[in-house]
């Protein structure tokens, strides 16, 4: 038998960083991982509006730093302010700690694997076929000096009886490679009668250590 690997998890920590950065003791240590998940969970519903790339937790003395990376920044900045700090004061009581929150702007959209399958998704859902969905967002990411995109979607394409795969994408990426930098995410579309699996993978390039 052969076993899939997620990608992000495979690169870390050669040229990925963790989603939590914290120590803790065996004793507090699944606690610790209950509560970020209650947290994620938390401001993935508060935030559902928004694509979210994102979500970093730090433990600082007694604090938690949470940075979100987003596209709209400033919507969530200038639009949810009193949004935030509410959300602040249900984590904090979720946590039992002072939670701080902080959003930072991503650059490049179209280079985010988790972007692209939000677009991907929000277009099919508003009944937009599949394939010209995936075919404008391999384009768009191409343009943005992506090296390598691979769109796969499964499930009950086009309403057909029996469900199938199918895959899009535009050149190869060495999945295998710990080197290369590939962003993956895989999201589902709520649609009308069923769900719709898509799946995004996108190559940015290799990364080298250089020795110090």
């Amino acid at each position: 038998m052969w076993h899939k690997v997620n990608p992000v998890s495979f690169r870390i920590p050669y040229i990925k960083p963790w989603a939590a950065n914290w120590y803790s003791d065996k004793k507090d240590y699944t606690k610790q991982i209950v509560k970020d998940n209650k947290i994620r969970e938390i401001l993935k519903k508060e935030l559902s509006w928004i694509p979210v790339w994102d979500i970093v937790i730090w433990r600082k003395d007694g604090k938690i730093e949470v940075t979100i990376f987003t596209i709209k920044a400033l919507l969530i900045l200038w639009a949810s302010w009193e949004n935030l700090t509410r959300v602040e004061k249900i984590l904090g009581n979720k946590s039992g700690l002072v939670v701080k929150i902080t959003v930072k702007e991503i650059k490049k959209p179209d280079a985010n694997a988790k972007i692209v399958g939000f677009n991907i998704v929000n277009q099919i859902e508003k009944r937009m076929p599949y394939k010209r969905a995936i075919k404008q967002a391999i384009q768009k990411s191409m343009e943005k000096w992506v090296k390598w995109i691979k769109v796969k979607v499964g499930w009950r394409l086009n309403w057909a009886e029996i469900a199938r795969k199918e895959t899009f994408k535009d050149w190869n990426t060495p999945t295998q490679t710990i080197r290369a930098d590939i962003d993956y995410c895989s999201v589902r579309a709520e649609t009308v009668y069923w769900t719709i699996w898509i799946k995004v993978w996108i190559y940015k390039g290799d990364i080298f250590k250089t020795k110090k």
